[in-house]
């Protein structure tokens, strides 16, 4: 890369704060090396209390650059805040697959989904003192058919200065054919992204981050997700360290390690120096 060209400033998010001690740990010592600049917090999670809200903003205070938002969580295995949300399964959100579904088909509540929204927006304003710096969406609900509409209402009704993520990617077609995944988040990123402008709710450029979990090699992966982001773009990430917790809520697991372990070493640091890349 040209040593002329200007620097391009990412937002590195590490998604799934509150899942797990083991996360939060991981995600907090990234945050106090500054090798990312953000982390979205599930409040719906089994550690997401008192305790690990302090021990974050005390690493967020040694960052000036990372900011911290809210990981609205609609599917399971989590329980929803509002008692009257619905679809429910054994009492939990539904399954992804099944939430996915009854949006394309149009079978959800936009109204309840706007309730539970609120709710989380308003738990993390009781726990943090303030509202939510921006807001995404666990397992990229907030892209979804009839729950866009709802959690953008939400948002600018409950945190209006709040960005939020939309999950769509800037690169060449043909390299995005390549990756289904990503692929149906453009698709779908396309149509929340005219909800927003609608709205008048901001978000971000363009996104990064989405891969099924089963390829090793995480430095490749972020060289890739690194050439695709243009200036203001967010890639998102899911360090953490395995313990029991994460294994009963979550399959994804030692990959988070191995994100962790590139995200803290050296490898990292020269990759963003080499694409003049800068987290701020």
């Amino acid at each position: 890369m040209n040593g002329d060209e200007p620097r391009r400033r990412i937002r590195l998010c590490a998604d799934d704060y509150g899942i797990s001690p083991g996360v939060n740990r991981a995600i907090r010592d990234l945050i106090e090396r500054e090798r990312i600049n953000a982390t979205s917090v599930m409040v719906v999670g089994p550690a997401a209390g008192r305790d690990e809200v302090g021990t974050l903003e005390a690493a967020v205070a040694r960052n000036p650059h990372c900011v911290i938002g809210l990981h609205v969580t609609l599917t399971a295995p989590f329980h929803p805040l509002t008692l009257h949300y619905r679809p429910l399964q054994g009492g939990l959100f539904p399954p992804l697959s099944k939430m996915l579904g009854a949006s394309l088909s149009r079978r959800l509540d936009p109204e309840m989904i706007f309730d539970e929204v609120k709710a989380q927006i308003a738990a993390f304003a009781e726990r943090f003192g303030r509202a939510p710096d921006y807001v995404d969406g666990h397992q990229h609900v907030q892209i979804f058919p009839q729950v866009r509409g709802a959690f953008l209402s939400a948002v600018k009704n409950a945190a209006p200065g709040a960005w939020v993520r939309q999950c769509g990617r800037r690169q060449p077609l043909a390299r995005r054919l390549g990756m289904p995944k990503a692929l149906l988040l453009d698709v779908l990123s396309a149509g929340f992204r005219r909800h927003a402008v609608r709205a008048g709710v901001r978000f971000n450029p363009a996104f990064a981050g989405a891969y099924d979990f089963t390829k090793p090699d995480f430095g490749a992966l972020m060289q890739d997700f690194l050439d695709g982001s243009p200036d203001g773009g967010l890639i998102m990430c899911h360090p953490g360290f395995v313990d029991d917790t994460l294994i009963a809520l979550d399959p994804v697991t030692d990959q988070r390690e191995r994100e962790y372990a590139f995200l803290s070493g050296d490898g990292f640091r020269d990759m963003l120096a080499a694409n003049r890349v800068t987290l701020g």
